[in-house]
């Protein structure tokens, strides 16, 4: 197995998360649409309020990832979204945060599309264009609104935020890369057509064979590139769609169940889609210690799942006292009832 590694050493220069103030309680779904009679998914979810999109929240994401780099904007050479809600069909996210953070002007930008994993497919290209000396800064955002059709199961676990991410040279990294993978296969799970308000999801192939297989392969492959086993971790973060499949698939790597707490969040704030396994991270960041290896892993619908293997630096103890922390933001939170959440999420259509 093939693992991917730079020709410049590179590194997380600089993080940010963000997640929206308003919670709906995974019961209150329950109440209105019934289905309470299993075990919910999660406890509950984010909201974006009225005026909050994957722009707005990408914007207060990177500026928070800015602030811990401390670099400027205009040192930025690209600025990637990922996201399955860009607010538009036909006009940039990239380039609105781009202009929104003062990196506008000399600067790549681009909107990424793979599912879940978009966030991370804008990671990887930011780590091979750092890596190949052709920028010395690049940022990757995995940002998501998430919808869910009213009465299905996606309903209860699609909820909103994500992370950013700037990628620079590795010897002004608070967490070194060391090395990543990505795996893929062409395997029906979750989609949405053109036109389509809300997605769809494949059922029988969401848990087996779409999420387990291209996770267990992403992680595994990247460990046996590296030559590295679980117990070499001290934290594993994994795409959570739901609270049972990261852990499932922790426990069929041979993770212990400390390595991956830290950063399994689903459970405060539903599934974050492009950016779950990227804001997951964030959350371990906060509290890692210099010397503690990472271990990144994200999935997308479709399917692939891209891995990362990150040390932790001596520069992370100064750098994420620069912005709020993840944990701040998944504690700030604001409940609702089923009707506000309809306001909110624009469920509600009047001819």
């Amino acid at each position: 197995m093939s693992v991917m590694k730079p020709k410049r050493s590179v590194g997380i220069i600089g993080y940010g998360a963000y997640v929206p103030r308003f919670r709906i309680r995974a019961e209150e779904i329950a109440r209105v649409w019934g289905g309470a009679e299993e075990a919910l998914p999660i406890e509950e979810k984010a909201v974006p309020g009225l005026d909050e999109d994957t722009v707005t929240m990408s914007i207060e994401a990177a500026r928070n990832a800015l602030a811990r780099a401390g670099i400027e904007a205009k040192q930025l050479r690209a600025v990637w979204v990922g996201s399955e809600s860009h607010p538009y069909a036909v006009k940039p996210s990239s380039t609105m945060v781009a202009e929104a953070i003062g990196a506008a002007g000399s600067v790549l930008a681009g909107d990424w599309e793979f599912a879940c994993k978009a966030g991370t497919e804008a990671l990887q290209a930011a780590i091979g264009l750092v890596g190949a000396e052709m920028a010395d800064y690049a940022m990757a955002i995995g940002m998501d609104t998430a919808q869910g059709r009213p009465g299905d199961a996606l309903e209860y676990t699609a909820g909103a935020g994500g992370a950013a991410y700037i990628i620079g040279p590795a010897e002004n990294a608070l967490a070194i890369l060391e090395g990543s993978y990505s795996y893929v296969t062409d395997t029906p799970d979750f989609f949405r057509r053109e036109h389509q308000p809300y997605p769809e999801h494949g059922n029988r192939f969401t848990g087996e064979p779409a999420y387990f297989d291209h996770t267990l392969h992403g992680a595994q492959g990247l460990m046996d590139g590296l030559g590295f086993k679980p117990s070499d971790f001290a934290f594993a973060i994994f795409h959570q769609p739901n609270v049972k499949f990261p852990q499932t698939a922790a426990k069929r790597l041979g993770f212990a169940k400390e390595q991956i707490a830290p950063g399994l969040l689903c459970g405060k704030i539903g599934n974050t889609y492009s950016g779950a396994a990227m804001i997951g991270t964030t959350a371990v960041l906060d509290i890692a210690k210099p010397g503690d290896r990472l271990l990144m892993c994200s999935f997308g619908s479709g399917a692939g799942s891209d891995a990362f293997s990150f040390v932790v630096t001596e520069r992370i103890l100064e750098r994420r006292a620069q912005a709020a922390k993840t944990m701040w933001y998944v504690q700030r939170r604001e409940v609702i009832d089923y009707a506000l959440y309809a306001r909110y999420r624009g469920k509600l259509v009047m001819n």
